[in-house]
């Protein structure tokens, strides 16, 4: 099959919207199709909205067998097989209008702007013959605001037999993006309330250098800095591995996340039990409280108490590490599942 994978990405910028595109292009050509990747640069510039969207309406894709479309708002183009792998909104204008990330003023220009786009958003849903979401909390918001029903559709991380468990040290582990709606800061907190011995080691990058500074003082605040390790950088694959391999546990707490992250389907293929949060969102999928992990209200106190609770119990952290690969297992999260439902 001729398969386009089409999709939108912010310059400059990583994350796993980007890692579903990349590893579906390699498992469909091992599966022997002839598979195009095309990324359109976007910005999220409310007043640039729709000129990009009527960008997106003129490209012709018609030599392809079948498109699969992801980042909003690929899923706007024209073609007469488009399957949709719905990763998430643009966000501001749906689930987060309320909240502090919306970042412009709720006035009637951007009113205007909002009720626009979920029109022109449940046009181009409805013009797909299939449409898949990335997590059950996608899913349910597809539902809710643009009366569309989807199916869910996790996506597995390339090549997991990498991650590997070479036992459980004295650190507690973050790896992702040094942002503040992923709330490492939540986590330093948590160690200023620890009674253990336990560590914490951040690792990603981050766009806000306030942020990151923030964090480091906060640890010298807190006087913890000589248990927590920031890397402040882009980790590769290897040196993740390496870290996953020998860490206590894993730290995941961001706010509402669109799906379960990639860094808890990580640690949960390396044997780590996860540590999150009740609003984390779609993380709360993939983790079940007191068996593969732990969920726990957002609050320093709750999550310093599981900190020490796993750095005193290595064997509850060994046993939940175990569950965590059983729980991959029971949701179906595999290459195999993912390309009969697309292709299908």
């Amino acid at each position: 099959m001729r398969v386009i994978l089409f999709s939108t990405y912010v310059p400059f910028t990583g994350g796993g919207a980007n890692n579903i595109v990349d590893w579906l292009e390699v498992m469909l050509s091992r599966d022997g199709h002839d598979v195009e990747k095309i990324l359109i640069p976007w910005v999220d510039s409310p007043d640039l909205i729709f000129r990009q969207i009527a960008a997106l309406r003129l490209i012709d894709l018609s030599g392809a067998d079948r498109v699969i479309c992801f980042r909003p708002e690929a899923h706007l183009i024209h073609h007469p097989d488009k399957v949709l792998w719905f990763i998430h909104h643009i966000r501001v204008f749906y689930d987060l209008w309320d909240s502090r990330y919306r970042g412009f003023p709720g006035d009637p220009h951007h009113l205007a702007i909002r009720d626009a786009l979920h029109a022109v958003d449940t046009l181009g849903l409805r013009e797909a013959t299939k449409v898949f979401s990335n997590s059950q909390v996608v899913t349910d918001r597809l539902l809710a605001f643009n009366d569309t029903f989807s199916e869910v559709l996790y996506p597995p991380i390339l090549d997991p037999e990498r991650f590997r468990c070479e036992g459980y040290g004295d650190e507690i582990l973050c790896v992702c993006r040094v942002e503040h709606h992923k709330r490492q800061h939540l986590l330093v907190e948590a160690m200023g309330q620890t009674k253990s011995a336990v560590r914490l080691r951040l690792a990603g990058l981050g766009s806000d250098a306030n942020y990151v500074d923030g964090l480091i003082c906060l640890a010298k605040k807190l006087g913890v800095e000589s248990r927590i390790a920031l890397d402040n950088r882009w980790i590769d694959e290897t040196e993740k591995e390496d870290l996953l391999a020998t860490c206590l546990a894993v730290a995941y707490v961001p706010f509402d996340e669109d799906s379960y992250g990639y860094p808890s389907l990580e640690a949960s293929h390396a044997a780590k039990a996860v540590i999150t949060t009740a609003d984390s969102g779609g993380v709360l999928e993939l983790v079940l409280d007191g068996i593969n992990g732990f969920v726990v209200e957002p609050s320093p106190a709750a999550i310093a108490a599981v900190f020490d609770r796993l750095f005193n119990e290595r064997e509850l952290a060994r046993v939940m590490g175990e569950q965590a690969r059983v729980r991959i297992a029971t949701l179906g999260i595999s290459w195999p599942n993912v390309l009969d439902r697309l292709l299908s």
